[in-house]
């Protein structure tokens, strides 16, 4: 609740506000939040088609970024022995 709504004429089916009705009738959740919470299910859902931040890693498989695979590291011995003085 603690964003700015917006005020906007949306058109329902009859059935659409009756069955709304029984539903706040029975939770006394807003009819308006029900609208709300099914337009966010849409935007989640769509969420792709959507523009926003682009991950820089959403052009490469899991195999290109190495996901899944055992890290391979050099032993500290191993490290060690180009490092002499």
């Amino acid at each position: 609740m603690g964003r700015k709504k917006i005020s906007t004429t949306v058109y329902l089916t009859e059935p659409q506000v009756a069955a709304l009705r029984e539903l706040h009738n029975r939770t006394r959740v807003p009819i308006a939040e029900y609208i709300r919470m099914g337009i966010d299910m849409i935007l989640d859902k769509n969420s792709y088609r959507l523009p926003g931040q682009v991950s820089l890693f959403d052009n490469f498989s899991d195999d290109e970024l190495g996901v899944g695979q055992k890290e391979t590291r050099k032993s500290d011995d191993e490290e060690d022995s180009g490092l002499q003085d």
